[in-house]
């Protein structure tokens, strides 16, 4: 065992369990799924502390298998829901294009360094609250491309849907982040409303 590398399993949850709760709480939206993930992550790093290289930190290594957990999670809840409700064009997003696919108002040019925005926690906190507000399954999509950095082939597997299915929720995704952050955080010059 890596004991010199590793803290004590039992102080993990003081240590870790906070962050890897809202990690869990930020991608599930959903608290029983949240704390089921971090148990069985904890529980996974339990079994498998022998085999930690100490490679990365104590943290990361625990975000690692957290990242995994969520997946299985994602994938087992996938296998149980119907997709033809949201799949349906009823989201509002088709109200912001014309017949052409055309903007109807063109979305304003951001003046802020989008690399700026990322160290900000109030962007965070804004994006969050504007990922709460996505139905769940669009929000679990934008997190698993955009934040986690998941492909097309690995998502399409955890969430059991096509391509071309999960090309259209990114837009939509995508399209109503765009307009909850120019609302909620850029007036429409592309500057931080304050």
């Amino acid at each position: 065992m890596n004991a010199n590398r590793i803290s004590d399993p039992e102080r993990w949850v003081d240590l870790y369990g906070d962050d890897l709760y809202r990690y869990a709480l930020f991608r599930l939206r959903e608290p029983e799924g949240a704390e089921d993930a971090v148990q069985e992550t904890l529980l996974a790093a339990f079994r498998a502390r022998e085999t930690f290289s100490g490679q990365s930190s104590e943290k990361t290594w625990l975000f690692g298998i957290l990242k995994h957990k969520v997946a299985d999670h994602l994938r087992r809840i996938s296998r149980e829901r119907v997709f033809a409700a949201l799949e349906s064009p009823v989201d509002g997003a088709e109200k912001l294009f014309d017949e052409r696919g055309k903007w109807r108002v063109q979305p304003g040019k951001w003046a802020a360094d989008p690399n700026t925005l990322l160290e900000k926690k109030e962007f965070w906190q804004i994006l969050e609250r504007c990922l709460s507000n996505l139905p769940s399954l669009l929000s679990q999509v934008f997190s698993l491309r955009e934040m986690d950095r998941l492909g097309t082939g690995e998502i399409c597997k955890v969430l059991n849907v096509s391509a071309t299915n999960l090309w259209v929720m990114l837009h939509r995704a995508r399209t109503r982040l765009r307009r909850c952050l120019e609302v909620n955080w850029f007036d429409s010059k592309g500057k931080r409303n304050e």
